[in-house]
């Protein structure tokens, strides 16, 4: 190799390491910055997610309220309907004839 490449080569190598020399303390104020940014950001949605979790706890315990009293008025109407196809069964067994409808 001729010395002009060597020294281009010396040269060049040297500004490269100078310039990541210069970048090192930029990096790491940008990477502080960074993670403290991401976990401001990261406390602000695990905060988020368990207001979150609450909310559809709540409304979870409100459906199954819901759902609870939804059974209890289909177990009345079921009852009321029996006694009701019961009384139509008596009526239909007592009339004059004993035809029944």
């Amino acid at each position: 190799m001729s010395p002009e490449i060597i020294t281009a080569a010396i040269g060049g190598g040297a500004v490269i390491l100078a310039a990541v020399i210069a970048a090192i303390p930029v990096l790491l104020t940008t990477l502080r910055r960074t993670r403290g940014a991401v976990e401001e950001e990261g406390t602000a949605t695990r905060d988020a997610m368990t207001t979150l979790g609450a909310q559809v706890t709540a409304l979870k315990d409100e459906l199954r309220s819901d759902v609870a009293e939804v059974r209890q008025d289909v177990a009345r109407v079921r009852e009321w309907q029996a006694g009701h196809d019961a009384e139509h069964l008596l009526i239909g067994r007592h009339r004059p004839g004993g035809d029944t409808p």
